[in-house]
């Protein structure tokens, strides 16, 4: 894989190829067909309602369930004269549309994984979360619209206003100002975001559900780099405080997927500050998983076929170098797990103790990160 390979120009696709099957009616909100014929149909700890149906009910209502779908790529098949929609499945590896949606009902039921339900349980099955976590990745997806991007572009123009941060990103090897504005990278300085966004009109307590603030109304994002993500925010600290932080809900896809997903050779790292120095380095056919560990959202993202047979996909697995092992005990085993989904992986042996961000920072150049893509082994 060469230099000019991996600088190629980035491939933008959206959504699934789907051919058409017949459906069906649905009887009641919680058909049997829909896998929701107990009292309980989401997950409950311990037999639990974690949260008043009647909050559920509201939410349901505000969030129209085929457009969520549409948000996340999802494209019908064949619509029926009653309005129901046929696609693919998005739960499960899919190549025969099975998916069923009826917009009148806000509801969807999978003839082949045989899964089913509301609009929140499609967040739980998708994202791989609790109904907890599912009611606020809803919220965000729905009422953060506009929050979201105005939080990144305050957090943005504080990393303008403080210069101790401008060599924070240097000592990470960050020194490109055009890589720093295409990411978005900013700084959360704390105790100022609350005032701005109540400013512009957002109420203390939509702040709160969004996690922005706690529950003494303080920032909760404080002395951060930020990364925005799709539908969440990525804080990672400068100072003592815990390193790492996200908004309530999952972390969501691979990072970056939409400029990738076309590639037929993609580089995956754990951290962003790993990719943003690849990416500064010309190797823009890599993603991150934010962490060592795929959630079942990003293991199906490397797997689906975006228009080549998924054999001819190859990932490289530049995790971290960790001296106790850790980083490439997860790469040997995803290695082996996207070996068997039809995936061919190889894994980048990094000197020992370091990631691509300390591998950069630490003198290598573009040249010598190329030569060991080029030995990555199985």
């Amino acid at each position: 894989m060469g230099l000019a390979q991996i600088s190629q120009p980035l491939v933008w696709r959206k959504g699934l190829d789907v051919g058409t099957r017949g459906v069906e009616v649905f009887e009641a909100a919680h058909h049997p067909r829909l896998g929701l014929g107990g009292s309980r149909p989401y997950s409950a700890p311990e037999g639990k309602l974690p949260m008043s149906w009647q909050a559920a009910d509201v939410l349901k209502q505000q969030i129209s369930l085929l457009d969520y779908l549409q948000g996340q790529g999802w494209k019908p098949a064949r619509q029926s004269d009653g309005g129901r929609l046929m696609g693919l499945c998005p739960l499960h590896p899919d190549h025969r549309p099975s998916f069923l949606v009826d917009p009148n009902k806000n509801l969807f039921y999978c003839y082949g994984c045989g899964r089913g339900g509301d609009v929140i349980r499609l967040a739980e099955l998708y994202h791989s979360v609790r109904f907890t976590d599912a009611m606020a990745l809803l919220r965000h997806w729905s009422g953060l619209g506009s929050l979201l991007p105005d939080v990144t572009r305050f957090y943005q123009m504080q990393l303008h206003h403080h210069a101790e941060v401008a060599a924070y990103l240097l000592q990470r090897g960050l020194h490109r100002a055009e890589v720093i504005e295409e990411l978005r990278i900013g700084y959360a300085p704390g105790r100022c975001l609350r005032a701005w966004l109540t400013s512009l009109g957002y109420s203390l307590e939509s702040l709160r559900q969004a996690g922005l603030v706690n529950a003494e109304g303080h920032d909760t994002y404080s002395h951060r780099i930020v990364f925005p993500l799709q539908g969440n925010l990525y804080g990672r600290s400068t100072g003592a405080a815990a390193p790492h932080r996200f908004l309530p809900g999952s972390k969501g896809g691979l990072y970056g997927w939409e400029r990738v997903r076309g590639c037929p050779e993609i580089i995956l790292v754990e951290g962003m500050f790993d990719l943003a120095v690849l990416w500064q380095a010309g190797f823009h056919n890599v993603t991150c998983a934010l962490g060592s560990h795929l959630n079942a959202l990003q293991f199906r993202q490397l797997c689906a076929d975006e228009g080549h047979p998924g054999s001819s996909r190859t990932v490289y697995l530049a995790l971290d170098a960790d001296t106790n092992g850790s980083g490439q005990q997860a790469a040997q085993r995803l290695s082996q797990q996207l070996r068997v989904a039809g995936i061919t992986a190889r894994r980048v042996e990094l000197p020992d103790g370091h990631d691509p961000n300390s591998f950069f920072v630490g003198g290598g150049n573009a040249r010598e990160f190329q030569r060991l893509l080029e030995r990555a082994c199985p």
